[in-house]
């Protein structure tokens, strides 16, 4: 019995594990990529995760691809007013030695005209595209325990 428990223990840890990874292009890493649970309605979803920059020159994140959706573009919050809301943006710059942060209520991967549901448990291939490093295929975990952040509300005006 406790060899059974010790064995199911390992597993999820092991399967933990394996939905955090990281992947590399040129001098860049991108780290911990997730996506939020959505409604089967929704029409949009966001993709987030973090670039690490060893090299000596800036890389700047140029585009994004991914078949669950029917285009895939950077975004950013800005605040107008009192309110902050999206806004597309063309590139998101990757400092030489530092890091971006793609999170909720910051940089992201706007999903826009979703083809189907991002369902909890899942994960779906989202490419990115750097203007020096070229172009990168991650996998993106689904889940319903999203990070917490700002909450994206406004994803239905996209």
């Amino acid at each position: 019995m406790l060899a059974r428990i010790a064995l199911s223990s390992l597993l999820v840890l092991s399967t933990g594990a394996a939905l955090a990874a990281d992947y590399k292009v040129g001098a860049l890493t991108i780290s911990d990529p997730w996506s939020r649970a959505l409604p089967p309605n929704a029409p949009a979803g966001a993709a987030y995760f973090t670039v690490t920059n060893q090299g000596q020159a800036q890389d700047r994140l140029v585009g994004a691809a991914s078949d669950v959706a029917g285009k895939a573009e950077l975004h950013t919050h800005v605040k107008a007013g009192e309110m902050m809301r999206m806004q597309k943006v063309d590139a998101v710059d990757i400092p030489a030695g530092s890091e971006a942060t793609f999170a909720p209520g910051g940089n992201h991967v706007m999903l826009i005209g979703l083809k189907r549901p991002l369902k909890d448990g899942e994960q779906f291939p989202l490419t990115l595209e750097f203007e020096k490093a070229g172009k990168v295929q991650v996998e993106v975990p689904v889940r319903a325990d999203a990070q917490g952040g700002m909450q994206h509300h406004d994803h239905a005006h996209h």
